[in-house]
């Protein structure tokens, strides 16, 4: 079985080639990850012919699978499913007398919460953990980088963000990364403080720059796409 990346339109699809009779093409849960699976006979003509036949209802599932995470609502309970560096891990709440706190375990996440906690109170703890999560994260991946690239930084913050999952300031060296970014697979932070970084050479996102990407992470642009499906 051998697994490749294609690119349909500005979608990028996950392609394996297996010992089957038939071509399969679906559209995953939560962001509409396209996975196709081709005979390994058949040509990679013949493959973005039919992927290609399929964009439309590519779209229509992508689109109803972002507004369906967008409309699940949060209450911070028992048995609802969070994401964690690109897995789903089932929240397990329980109330004890202590400092609230997060922490994986074998059947999920479990949320420690004061006793009478509100829905609010717990939703706070928990993004916090996740800015927490980002920040151990994301520093040693600035300092693999700073001397990649030949910058320095100041400071990097972590916050939530509804618009953006990265901004940088060439000036002051900073940059902010969004929070949400600890709910995504490992890759797409590595793609961002890179991203953030690279502008500090080059404020737009015109031939220079992306010249600068191709030069430090050459699959910038499926990671570029593949975040962007996220809501």
């Amino acid at each position: 079985m051998t697994v490749t990346q294609i690119e349909l339109g500005g979608i990028t699809a996950e392609l394996t080639r297996k010992e089957i009779k038939n071509i399969r093409l679906s559209v995953n849960p939560p962001a509409g990850a396209v996975r196709i699976s081709a005979p390994r006979r058949m040509s990679l003509d013949q493959i973005y012919a039919f992927a290609g036949s399929k964009l439309g209802w590519i779209e229509k599932q992508q689109t109803r699978l972002r507004e369906q995470e967008r409309a699940t609502p949060r209450d911070y309970v028992s048995g609802e499913s969070h994401y964690v560096w690109g897995r789903p891990l089932t929240l397990e709440v329980a109330y004890a007398k202590r400092v609230p706190s997060v922490e994986p375990i074998p059947s999920g996440l479990l949320l420690t919460v004061r006793p009478g906690a509100d829905a609010a109170r717990r939703q706070a703890v928990v993004e916090a953990w996740y800015r927490a999560e980002l920040e151990r994260a994301a520093a040693p991946l600035v300092a693999r980088w700073e001397p990649v690239l030949g910058v320095e930084l100041q400071r990097l913050y972590v916050q939530r963000m509804k618009t953006r999952w990265g901004t940088c300031n060439p000036v002051a060296r900073t940059i902010r990364l969004n929070s949400e970014l600890a709910k995504r697979a490992p890759e797409y932070l590595e793609y961002v403080v890179v991203h953030e970084l690279a502008h500090f050479f080059e404020a737009s996102h015109g031939v220079r720059f992306r010249a600068l990407m191709d030069r430090f992470l050459s699959d910038w642009r499926e990671l570029r796409a593949g975040l962007k499906r996220f809501p």
